[in-house]
């Protein structure tokens, strides 16, 4: 059946409803960006230890594959945010395909960066720093460091696209099946804006990582 614009028996009306919806997910984002503010400190004293370890590093990523990741990325966000919109106008096919569309970039991006980790695996390039990789590049003291604070950082954004698919894949799915509605169109705009943050933490991964040699 057909969502009713109706409001929780806890809150005065649906507004209210929609108001504590949005300032709910604001409170849980800003703890969001907490944790990544943890990361990147982590980065620039890494940095400013061990900045030839860090240039390193940097120069010898997967330079094209962090750019169409960060292309994919950026294209999602602007799919999200449409179907955003076409859900507020009750154009539930336009957007449950855009949806379905953000969900696809997603898969695409995590297959890429699986494709990377692969890659930086069998060049042993390992978090910890325990592989014959590291023992050739003594020298550089801080190379190990760099390599685990790559693995953990962008393993936990990772982590948190892959959360992100497995929202909107329900959500995409209730818009289907007609269960989301126009009137409820806060709920999907509330997984565009944790969708956002996941892009906008990449933005400054990207840089750090695969562009500042």
């Amino acid at each position: 059946m057909p969502e009713a614009a109706t409001h929780e028996a806890h809150f005065e009306s649906l507004e209210r409803q929609k108001m504590a919806a949005r300032l709910g997910t604001w409170v849980f984002l800003a703890s969001e960006l907490l944790l990544f503010a943890g990361l990147l400190a982590l980065y620039a004293s890494g940095r400013a230890s061990h900045p030839e370890a860090f240039r390193y590093g940097v120069a010898h990523a997967m330079v094209w594959a962090g750019t169409v990741n960060t292309f994919v990325l950026l294209t999602s966000s602007f799919c999200i945010a449409r179907a955003v919109h076409a859900l507020r106008a009750d154009r539930r096919r336009l957007a449950g395909a855009l949806t379905g569309l953000t969900l696809v970039l997603a898969v695409a991006f995590l297959a890429l960066k699986g494709y990377e980790y692969h890659h930086h695996l069998a060049h042993g390039q390992v978090p910890g720093g325990r592989s014959a990789y590291f023992v050739e590049h003594a020298e550089l003291t801080g190379l190990p460091a760099f390599f685990t604070l790559y693995w953990i950082t962008t393993g936990t954004h990772a982590v948190h696209v892959t959360v992100g698919a497995a929202v909107l894949a329900f959500f995409g799915l209730s818009i289907v099946r007609g269960r989301l509605r126009a009137p409820r169109a806060h709920r999907l705009e509330m997984a565009a804006l944790y969708w956002h943050l996941v892009d906008a933490i990449w933005i400054f991964l990207w840089p750090m990582y695969y562009l500042m040699k």
